[in-house]
C-alpha cells in the first residue's frame, strides 16, 4: 500500500529546506502538491530534498514541477537517480510545444486518398498476379503427379461447401422463381399474355438467377469460411509450420478448396434450376391455372435446354473466383484478429462484386454471341 505523500520545511544554512517523504504517485498524491506549493512560495532561498521520496511517478513529478516552478534552481535540488531522470521526461514534455491545428486541406486530403488507393489497388493487383502464379505452380506439381493430391480433403470440403448448401440454395432459389412467376402474371395479364409468363420463368431461372443465386450463397458461405479458416492457420503460425516442415500451403489447403467448389458449383446450378422452375410453376398453377404438363410442354417447346447451358456455362468461373478470393484474403491475414475480420469481410464483398460483373461480362459475350 502506498505511503501519502507528504513533506517537512527546516531552516538550515541561511535557507528553508523543503524535505519529501512517503509515495509521490497518483494514489498518495492528494492536495500535497499543492500545500508544496505554498510551502516553496513561503519559503526563504527553499532547497528542495526528494531523497526521503519512496516511490514516484509521472503524476508526482509532474505535481514537484508545478510546485517548483522555476523557485528553485536544478542545482539546489537533492535527488536520487532515478527521481532526477523521472523529472527531466516530465519537464521535457512539460515544455513540448503544442501541436499546431491543421488547416483544412479538403481537397488535398482527397487527393492524398486517391492516391492511397490506386497504391493498394497496385498493391492488390500485384498480390493477385502472385497468387495465381503461385496456384498455377501448384496445380502443374498436381498434374504431374496425381498422387499428390490430398482427395480426402476435397471431398471433405465439397461436402461441406456443396452438399450442406444445397437446402439453402432449393429454397431460395425456390422462392425467386416464385418471385419471378408473380411479376410475370401481374404484368402480362393487363395485356391478355400471361401465358408467356412461363417463358418469362424459365429464361429468367435457367439462364440467370440459378447461377447467381448459387455463386452469392457460396460467396456467403464458402468464401467467408475459406478466408476464415486459412486465416486463423496464418494466425496460429500453422501455415509457417507447413513450408517448414516442406509442405506447400497451396497443396494443402488452396488447390483442395478449388476442386471442391468445381465439383459442387454445377450440381448446385442444376438443384436451383429445378427449385426455381418448381417456384414459377406452382405459382403459374395457382394464379394463372395453368397446368404442370403445360408448363412443362411450354418450357421444352419454347425455352429449350440452350438457356441451361448458358447458364451453366457460368459455374466454372463463378467457382474459381468464390475459390480464389476465399482463399487470397486468407493467405492475407496476419497476426491479429482485426485483420482477421477485415479479410473475412473483403472476401465477401469481392466475391459478390466479381459475381456481378462476371455475370454482366457474360450477357454482353452471349449477345455478341447471338445466344
Amino acid at each position: 500500500m502506498d505511503d501519502p505523500a507528504d513533506f517537512s520545511v527546516a531552516t538550515a544554512d541561511g535557507g528553508d529546506v523543503v524535505a519529501l517523504i512517503g509515495d509521490w504517485t497518483a494514489v498518495a498524491l492528494g492536495q500535497t502538491g499543492a500545500r508544496l506549493s505554498q510551502a516553496i512560495t513561503k519559503a526563504k532561498s527553499p532547497r528542495l530534498d526528494l531523497s526521503g521520496i519512496g516511490r514516484c511517478d509521472t503524476a508526482g513529478a509532474f505535481a514537484i514541477l508545478t510546485a517548483v516552478q522555476g523557485s528553485v534552481p536544478t542545482e539546489r535540488i537533492a535527488a536520487t537517480k532515478q527521481t532526477t531522470r523521472l523529472l527531466e521526461l516530465v519537464s521535457h514534455g512539460m515544455r513540448a510545444a503544442p501541436v499546431p491545428e491543421q488547416p483544412n486541406r479538403s481537397f488535398v486530403a482527397l487527393l492524398e486518398r486517391l492516391g492511397h488507393g490506386l497504391i493498394n489497388v497496385w498493391h492488390d493487383t500485384y498480390g493477385t498476379m502472385g497468387f495465381v502464379g503461385h496456384l498455377l505452380v501448384a496445380c502443374g506439381r498436381v498434374l504431374v503427379n496425381p498422387r499428390r493430391m490430398r482427395w480426402a480433403a476435397v471431398f471433405s470440403l465439397a461436402e461441406r461447401a456443396g452438399l450442406d448448401a444445397i437446402p439453402i440454395v432449393a429454397v431460395t432459389t425456390f422462392f425467386i422463381g416464385a418471385v419471378v412467376g408473380f411479376l410475370g402474371a401481374n404484368e402480362l395479364q393487363q395485356f391478355g399474355a400471361q401465358v408467356f409468363a412461363v417463358e418469362l420463368i424459365g429464361i429468367a431461372v435457367m439462364r440467370e438467377f440459378n447461377i447467381i443465386i448459387t455463386a452469392v450463397l457460396l460467396a456467403g458461405r464458402s468464401a467467408s469460411s475459406f478466408a476464415a479458416e486459412i486465416g486463423s492457420m496464418k494466425m496460429n503460425q500453422e501455415v509457417d509450420a507447413m513450408r517448414t516442415m516442406g509442405v506447400d500451403p497451396f497443396e494443402a489447403l488452396v488447390l483442395p478448396r478449388f476442386l471442391a467448389l468445381l465439383l459442387t458449383i454445377p450440381l448446385l446450378t442444376f438443384i436451383a434450376t429445378l427449385a426455381g422452375l418448381a417456384g414459377g410453376l406452382m405459382v403459374s398453377w395457382v394464379v394463372l391455372d395453368l397446368s404442370p404438363s403445360f408448363f412443362l410442354q411450354r418450357i421444352v417447346e419454347n425455352v429449350g435446354i440452350t438457356h441451361f447451358w448458358v447458364g451453366l456455362s457460368k459455374a466454372p468461373v463463378m467457382a474459381v473466383v468464390i475459390a480464389g478470393i476465399g482463399c487470397r484474403q486468407g493467405m492475407e491475414v496476419e497476426g491479429d484478429v482485426e485483420t482477421l475480420g477485415r479479410r473475412v469481410t473483403a472476401a465477401v464483398v469481392h466475391s459478390i462484386f466479381s459475381i456481378i460483373l462476371i455475370d454482366a461480362l457474360f450477357a454482353l459475350l452471349y449477345m455478341e454471341l447471338h445466344v
